[in-house]
């Protein structure tokens, strides 16, 4: 008898579906099984020209897409029960990135994708349970600031007070953490299913090659410029335009999981710890070309201007009603969108592929942060491979 995947799959699923078996089987053992079912899942997806039940269930659970008749009673249920586990975590990680400074804050995707490897079959954890979860990717600090303090009589003095930040650890840290947290062992085959989860959802770390045409800005400027914006105190198409025509003019450079802020000493290390291989792999040429720089990835151009407060003039993580959310989400959360060749000719429109955003500025032009060593360019909408469009969600259009 030939013994399949997918037979392996439905057996296992079967198990993860049965109440009383999973008790009696026990946490640690469903742990493990459950990075081994998604591991089948996916290589039957990639190996068939069948219904891709596995890459749908990871699709519906991260972008709330519906799922097909085809995908098995026991995954519907564990879809559900990871969507409500998500959300608690999205909660948890936008509590302590509210915590953190300079851009060091913890991806969301990356916690979801290792809670689904690792957890994919449990039921949805509690919001304390998720919290600890999260905990697993930061340490807390103590630092010092210098305030000013006004007295009654209107003198003003300074003075240090300490005050605590989150600080995210090296995703090697993080996993050592969970592993004693959870009690078991992450293996290679672990992180290689977290890895292709991550990559499923947040796209190539780095940007990938062009080979196109493409067109650099030639400034060198830190500054964020918001003279020419019609509605500062609104989030609007046409800032969004003006805000990603100064990101190109001024030169930004391209660094996974940034978004706006100057790369410092201290951001490129710890994006290094965070990205081995999206951000590590490219050290020395981001040294070479960005440090010292503002830079962003391609969805956090966007991102970035949805967070800038035009009062301080900061790039403020998860504010004005923007989520840390990447390109393939922003497309899926979209209330309105459409295939490219319908595409009307509206400056602030994004345009989107499979993992990559950029933002239509009329014109037949785009501006995108492009990958590691492109930093963010102009581009040829027709000269693309976009396969979509779609009005930014929370921003305007009126």
């Amino acid at each position: 008898m030939v013994i399949t995947a997918g037979m392996i799959a439905k057996a296992a699923a079967t198990a993860l579906s049965n109440e009383k078996l999973r008790k009696g089987i026990g946490w640690g053992l469903v742990a493990v099984l459950s990075p081994v079912i998604l591991l089948i899942a996916v290589l039957c997806s990639i190996g068939t020209g069948g219904a891709d039940h596995n890459n749908q269930a990871v699709a519906a659970a991260f972008y709330g897409t519906s799922y097909s008749t085809e995908v098995p009673m026991a995954f519907r249920s564990h879809i559900e029960e990871m969507r409500t586990a998500f959300s608690l975590l999205d909660s948890a990680v936008a509590s302590v990135n509210g915590r953190t400074e300079g851009g060091n804050s913890l991806d969301p995707i990356r916690v979801k994708a290792v809670f689904y490897a690792l957890c994919f079959g449990e039921d949805a954890p509690s919001a304390r349970a998720a919290s600890r979860f999260v905990e697993c990717f930061y340490n807390w600090e103590t630092r010092t600031r210098t305030v000013e303090v006004e007295s009654e009589d209107g003198t003003v003095t300074s003075t240090e007070e300490e005050y605590t930040v989150a600080v995210p650890v090296s995703l090697h840290q993080a996993y050592a953490n969970l592993e004693a947290e959870l009690g078991r062992t992450i293996t290679e085959d672990d992180k290689s299913n977290i890895n292709h989860i991550y990559t499923m959802i947040a796209g190539t770390a780095g940007g990938g090659s062009y080979s196109g045409e493409f067109l650099r800005g030639d400034g060198s400027s830190i500054d964020l410029d918001i003279s020419a914006f019609v509605d500062p105190a609104n989030k609007n198409a046409a800032d969004l335009v003006t805000y990603a025509i100064h990101a190109w003019e001024s030169g930004w450079g391209y660094v996974w999981g940034t978004y706006g802020n100057v790369l410092t000493e201290s951001l490129l290390t710890y994006k290094v710890s965070q990205y081995p291989d999206g951000v590590g792999n490219h050290e020395g040429f981001i040294r070479a070309h960005w440090l010292g720089g503002r830079t962003t990835d391609c969805v956090g151009l966007i991102k970035g201007y949805s967070w800038l407060s035009t009062e301080t003039m900061t790039i403020d993580y998860g504010t004005h009603g923007m989520p840390d959310i990447g390109a393939n989400q922003m497309y899926y959360n979209a209330r309105e969108s459409g295939p490219i060749d319908t595409m009307p000719d509206i400056p602030g429109l994004a345009v989107w592929h499979e993992g990559h955003i950029g933002v239509y500025i009329g014109g037949g032009q785009v501006i995108e942060a492009m990958g590691t060593k492109y930093g963010v360019v102009k581009t040829e909408l027709a000269k693309r491979n976009w396969t979509h469009w779609l009005k930014v969600p929370y921003i305007s259009y009126d």
